[in-house]
């Protein structure tokens, strides 16, 4: 057998630790995501306590902490219809320990009503993962001489400037807009800060109309509100009795939301898959879904580039919707 060199015998020890100090030298941040969740995280929701989205991400931070092993925290940060959360979440540190739980209002909406946003809706998000999607009640006082939604924009007509709905949030001002553009008819917005508080004004007969993303569905049944409509393209398990507003002669008109996990730019892949695979094994669990179901959520279940194609495609269709209806754009 021939005899090992000098430099044979070097390189057979050196290599091996080389490949040790290679492990060593790795990035501090490339360790931190092998350790994540390490210490408590954070879920930014930009609208108030109570709120559909609140729900959600209550539900989902509550099965995050038992699955991940860390608390999952939910912190409110409502104003600005969602855009103040929103602008913190995408401008937060990219290391996973800070979230954000938005409906799509201030994603594909806000930057047809926004002449100027403090962020990107597109470049400073990261989507990771759909969860459900949800649409509205059209709701009056039940001292209101209407009970269909013909009935509703005679009573508009014949009474201009006398009736006001409830603006929540851009969600629900949207849908308001929508209807008074198709409809023909003239109805003041009064805003309110999330949609929790608007079904309260309705119940305050504080409002006429209310755009209700079925958050008052108790008291829809009890009759404290008078259910006309739905937004929706397709009618309501909930009230599957009630038209949606196509069908009761609004061409055209479909109002709908999704909510969804977002993360900050530049958060580690890893994380961010780690999050999209928890956020559709968590949709996908049965109690999860039948609680969906109860709040009159439709679970959604979207690759990345799914949920994103989405994105995409709703807002350039709002950007054209708000450019068609004339919609008075926020400065």
């Amino acid at each position: 057998m021939k005899p090992i060199s000098m430099t044979a015998r070097r390189a057979r020890i050196l290599l091996p630790l080389a490949g040790a100090a290679a492990l060593c030298a790795a990035p501090f941040s490339a360790r931190a995501q092998a350790a994540w969740p390490n210490r408590p995280v954070k879920v930014i929701v930009p609208f108030s306590a109570g709120s559909g989205t609140d729900i959600l991400a209550r539900m989902v931070s509550e099965q995050m902490t038992r699955s991940l092993g860390q608390a999952f925290v939910v912190d409110n940060k409502q104003g600005a219809d969602g855009i103040l959360g929103t602008d913190l979440i995408a401008k937060s540190p990219p290391d996973g320990y800070t979230l954000g739980f938005i409906p799509s209002s201030p994603i594909v909406m806000n930057p047809a009503l926004y002449a100027k946003l403090p962020f990107d809706p597109i470049k400073d998000l990261i989507p990771v993962a759909n969860m459900a999607m949800l649409s509205c009640v059209l709701g009056v006082q039940p001292e209101m001489p209407v009970k269909n939604v013909a009935e509703l924009i005679a009573y508009a007509k014949a009474n201009p400037g006398k009736l006001n709905y409830a603006a929540g949030s851009t969600f629900t001002h949207l849908a308001g807009e929508m209807f008074k553009y198709i409809s023909g008819t003239s109805m003041q917005a009064i805003p309110y800060k999330g949609t929790a508080p608007q079904v309260t004004a309705m119940l305050g007969k504080e409002v006429d109309v209310i755009f209700d993303p079925f958050l008052g569905v108790q008291h829809i049944k009890a009759g404290k509100i008078r259910p006309l409509a739905v937004t929706s393209s397709r009618r309501s398990s909930v009230f599957p009795e009630l038209p949606t507003l196509q069908e009761a002669g609004l061409s055209g008109y479909t109002v709908e939301t999704w909510i969804a996990m977002f993360a900050p730019p530049g958060t580690p892949k890893a994380i961010v898959d780690t999050l999209h695979r928890e956020m559709n094994r968590i949709t996908n669990l049965p109690e999860v879904r039948t609680r969906l179901g109860e709040l009159s959520y439709d679970p959604v279940v979207e690759t990345q580039e799914q949920f994103s194609r989405r994105i995409v495609a709703d807002t350039a269709r709002w950007a054209k919707t708000v450019k068609d209806a004339n919609f008075q754009v926020n400065k």
